[in-house]
């Protein structure tokens, strides 16, 4: 029988996979696969239970800077990412991942899991029914994109995701085509991971019970290999997705995560 903690290195990997072929295949970002995992992960761990949901939400977040990165640049090479709007956002997300993190930091563990568990339901009806919102307006200025970019951080790092869930509705919201709407939340997913993560390994530099292989409130051995199994299988998952029938892999996975959030509520 597996020991305990090589069955854990195992589920990291599973999980790093797991995470790489749904953002190829449906384009969802992978803490909301990442977030509810690490939680049970970190159960049977036994990590404190009063920094279990932090730990999951900012280890989340650290692997999301890689694949965002990567994401970003493969966009960019194609010319579908609005730069300038990026930069109008970036100020605002800087802010709001500071803000969503400190009341991350103040929150119980269970608080922000009931939290997370809420949005997954949501996240699933997103995906099951296929709701995209029809385009009303036009993308505001520097100061309203300000404003826009305050909600995606704070939000994101409050629920440990990169943004696209969020970012990617209000470009379309907001007359962006598509393929320039997914490529902009990518850019942005950047800066969303590398302030959220940042700001909550700093929070919980101070915390007594951590895990000696952690920093802050980023699990280390976590981040790291399921960040190289999700970088690895994400091309992957791209290329299934012209394979396979998606709408059917859509409806299948909006009820596996209409299931986690509801297990993460009750």
């Amino acid at each position: 029988m597996l020991s305990l903690p090589f069955a854990i290195f195992i589920s990291y990997l599973i999980l790093g996979v797991l995470a790489g072929l749904i953002g190829g295949l449906l384009g969802l970002g992978g803490g909301i696969i990442i977030v509810p995992a690490l939680l049970f992960l970190f159960i049977k761990q036994g990590i404190n239970p009063e920094i279990q949901m932090h730990m999951a939400l900012a280890t989340s977040l650290a692997t999301i800077v890689f694949t965002s990165m990567s994401s970003a640049y493969a966009h960019h090479q194609r010319g579908a990412v609005l730069w300038p709007v990026v930069f109008q956002l970036v100020p605002g997300i800087i802010v709001g991942c500071v803000f969503g993190a400190w009341v991350a930091d103040r929150l119980e563990s269970d608080n922000l899991r009931m939290a997370f568990g809420i949005f997954e339901i949501l996240v699933a009806l997103q995906v099951g029914l296929g709701i995209k919102p029809s385009a009303r307006r036009e993308l505001p200025g520097p100061y309203g994109n300000g404003l826009a970019g305050m909600i995606l951080g704070s939000v994101s790092t409050l629920l440990g995701i990169g943004g696209g869930t969020l970012s990617v509705p209000f470009f379309l919201w907001c007359n962006v085509n598509m393929r320039n709407a997914v490529a902009t939340s990518s850019a942005c997913g950047l800066p969303i991971a590398v302030a959220g993560s940042a700001t909550l390994i700093y929070a919980g530099l101070d915390s007594p019970v951590l895990p000696a292989t952690s920093l802050g409130y980023v699990y280390l051995p976590a981040a790291g290999t399921i960040l190289i199994a999700s970088v690895l299988f994400a091309p992957l998952g791209a290329r299934l997705a012209h394979t396979i029938p998606v709408l059917m892999l859509r409806r299948i996975f909006a009820i596996v995560l209409a299931c986690i959030g509801l297990r993460m509520l009750y």
